[in-house]
């Protein structure tokens, strides 16, 4: 902690005390003014507080996870195979094509895994592929499109999320129904949250 005092004087009309301290990372300044020619020391001014403002942590820790998040998809998730640019654009057959996919291979795996579909009294392969089906179709399917920044993130956050819902929830509940219904209620809250869907538009 530390303190320190000055004084200015103006042609032997005022005078002012600065008076200054300072703890840690904090600094506050406490400025008294005086006249001797009579004015009126409202003029003046009695108090000058200025407290630095400080960065919030959370906004950084924010982006720092957005880093994190981004470039493990980035290394991990599926992408092109070209180095040329992604020929899915919005608007074009291919982007279609994507998007269908994307979204038929998450119903079609609500289907599997509730067992309606090839229907079955034991754990088999087609509902497990039921389950995994958004994490394994859906996510690739979106992401292989040239979309739009927010929607990348949202994708990227559910690539790393849904796997570990996948393992956690067995654990507590073993239903492949309940682990795909999971899975696709985090997708469009993801999707809620990264593109605004809930904002109020005024």
């Amino acid at each position: 902690m530390s303190w320190s005092l000055c004084s200015t004087h103006s042609h032997g009309v005022s005078s002012s005390i600065a008076l200054t301290y300072g703890f840690r990372h904090r600094r506050s300044t406490f400025r008294i003014c005086a006249t001797s020619d009579g004015s009126d020391p409202k003029d003046e001014p009695l108090l000058d507080m200025k407290p630095p403002e400080s960065p919030l942590p959370s906004s950084a820790l924010g982006k720092d996870l957005k880093k994190v998040v981004n470039k493990t998809a980035a290394t991990f998730a599926p992408r092109a195979s070209t180095a040329s640019k992604n020929p899915a654009l919005p608007g074009t057959t291919l982007y279609k094509v994507f998007e269908v996919q994307g979204y038929a291979s998450m119903f079609l795996g609500g289907v599997l895994s509730f067992n309606l579909l090839f229907p079955s009294n034991e754990p088999d392969l087609w509902r497990l592929m039921g389950m995994w089906s958004i994490w394994m179709f859906t996510i690739p399917s979106l992401r292989a499109r040239d979309c739009p920044i927010k929607e990348k993130e949202a994708l990227n956050y559910l690539f790393l999320i849904i796997p570990l819902l996948n393992v956690a929830i067995p654990f507590f509940w073993k239903s492949f129904a309940l682990v795909w219904s999971a899975d696709t209620v985090t997708f469009f809250a993801m999707y809620a949250w990264k593109l605004g869907w809930l904002e109020s538009t005024e």
